[in-house]
Order: C-alpha cells, then sequence, then structure tokens
C-alpha cells in the first residue's frame, strides 16, 4: 500500500481543481506548454521581500497556456473554488493578458474549464 502524502490534508477546493485540470491538460494535451505560476500563499518575511523584490506581481492568473492557437497568443485561467469571485489585481492581469491577444477566462467548474481548454486547441477561442 502507498503511504499518502502528509501534506494532502492541507489541499483544499481550488487546489484540487487546479490539480484535475492540469491532469487533464497532461494527458489530452501532452505538447502543451503551460505553468501555474506560485505567485499565492503564506509566505515569510523574507520570501514576500524576496518575490517583490525579484518582479513577482499579485493577481497572476492560476493557469497559463503559452501554446499559441490559430487566433490566439495564448491561454489564461483564473480558476476559483465554488462562488469566489476574482479579485481586482486578478481583474486587471486578465485585461492586460487581453490587450496581449490572450484569451482570458475565470472558471469555477471543471467542465465548464475542459469546454474552453478544448475550445483553445480546437482554434474555436
Amino acid at each position: 500500500m502507498a503511504k499518502r502524502n502528509p501534506f494532502e490534508k492541507y489541499l483544499k477546493g481550488e487546489d484540487l481543481l487546479q490539480r484535475a485540470v492540469i491532469n487533464y491538460i497532461t494527458m489530452a494535451y501532452p505538447d502543451a506548454i503551460f505553468t501555474h505560476p506560485m505567485n499565492e500563499g503564506k509566505r515569510t518575511p523574507f520570501e514576500q521581500y524576496k518575490m517583490k523584490y525579484l518582479g513577482a506581481k499579485p493577481g497572476i492568473p492560476d493557469l497559463l497556456i503559452f501554446t499559441p492557437n490559430a487566433n490566439r497568443s495564448g491561454l489564461a485561467i483564473e480558476l476559483k473554488y465554488k462562488y469566489n469571485k476574482p479579485t481586482d489585481n486578478q481583474k486587471k492581469w486578465l485585461k492586460w493578458l487581453e490587450k496581449c491577444n490572450w484569451a482570458t477566462f475565470v472558471h469555477n467548474d471543471f467542465d465548464e474549464c475542459i469546454n474552453t481548454i478544448n475550445k483553445y486547441f480546437k482554434n474555436e477561442l
């Protein structure tokens, strides 16, 4: 029997949603170039200072797909759990990316998110 990771108990709803989306992209689009920027989370005062010092910006979307399609330069998705809404900084990032010819979305539902990703890779966005 495999040992459970002791940190799993700290994962929350949005973390689990993100992992499910990442698993889907990895299986359905193995050549996709994507990442989750590690901007959020509790940090020590030094880590906060260092992130700001090195140029980290608040509000960057949860999922960035850099693989362009025929119409867009990339796909940015802000994931929210249940009824959470994007922050002002998150809204700013989505607008900035739209100006750079990115498709941008906010999703709180796995199926809707997967539908968006599939449409993106089919050049329907």
